[in-house]
């Protein structure tokens, strides 16, 4: 199994160095990835967490921890698509992806916050559709010499598109778990990204996009296989947050590894934890209590 932690751009960090310090030191402790949020305005449930302090982009923190590590790859968990023009990101991410050697993952998904949708004059109702088309937007511009695509919203051709990703094609692993989420895995993924979903629906769910993508033509023997689990970095989650997706403590190092056994037996071969807090000191400390104590039981 390969780990994967998330940077705190998405916590309030007043000082972006203390952010971006987290990727070496992620890399130096031996975690194979590290990963960013997307929000662009501070409303909603962020707004009540961060009121006006930073939310960094994501893609921005991610050049620059391209240039400061050498190994980690670069992950996003998730970029919300409808708030993205696709063609603008798919040669900002192909220009990361060259940049840093070939190491990008794009987890991407369709968003939720109806607050958010409004602020950008999107419509959230069209959110699915939206999400489908900068998919097959992207990865025809990735793979293709004289890239073409016609849609209603959409209309080109002829035309070239530059740099390529370093990758053959820049993975794109969908979260989500609702029913628009797994069959757009399924058809439409290289990988599986949910965030809260317990070990035994995770194995269910693995097992229904197999048999929608093989119904499809599509094979998996390549697919990625992650989920993103959240770790309460100051103790236990509250049973309000427990109550509605999966967390795990991050003050019981013996709980965590049994937790995440759990999701390895479910097919989970990429584990990425997130870290709920923004406080740097302790963030830093658990890291290396992960990379000490649970990272080893998983050779």
């Amino acid at each position: 199994m390969k780990f994967g932690v998330t940077i705190p751009n998405n916590w309030g960090v007043e000082d972006p160095q203390e952010v971006l310090e987290f990727g070496p030191l992620a890399e130096s402790l031996g975690y194979d990835s590290v990963w960013v949020m997307d929000h662009l305005f501070n409303t909603g449930y962020i707004r009540e967490r961060l009121e006006d302090k930073p939310y960094y982009h994501p893609m921005s923190t991610l050049s620059y921890l391209a240039a400061t590590t050498s190994k980690v790859t670069l992950g996003t968990s998730v970029l919300v698509l409808p708030y993205h023009n696709p063609v603008e990101l798919a040669k900002y991410a192909a220009t990361l992806d060259q940049i840093s050697g070939g190491r990008v993952i794009l987890g991407v998904g369709v968003g939720a916050m109806t607050e958010e949708f409004d602020a950008l004059g999107i419509s959230m109702r069209q959110r699915g559709s939206l999400t489908d088309e900068c998919i097959d937007i992207m990865q025809e511009l990735w793979s293709n010499h004289l890239p073409k695509y016609q849609s209603k919203r959409w209309d080109f051709s002829d035309l070239y598109f530059s740099p390529k990703p370093k990758q053959s094609s820049i993975p794109v692993w969908v979260g989500g778990s609702s029913p628009g989420a797994i069959k757009r895995t399924a058809l439409r993924g290289d990988g599986w990204h949910p965030t809260g979903v317990s070990a035994e629906d995770y194995a269910l769910t693995k097992a229904e996009i197999n048999e929608t993508a093989a119904a499809a033509g599509r094979d998996t023997s390549q697919f990625a296989w992650s989920t993103r689990l959240e770790v309460e970095v100051h103790g236990r989650p509250s049973s309000e947050r427990a109550s509605s997706r999966s967390t795990i403590p991050g003050d019981n190092p013996a709980m965590m590894v049994a937790g995440i056994k759990a999701y390895q037996d479910a097919g989970v071969d990429h584990m990425v934890l997130a870290l709920n807090s923004g406080d740097v000191s302790a963030l830093k400390r658990l890291m290396e209590t992960i990379a000490n104590e649970v990272l080893p039981e998983f050779p």
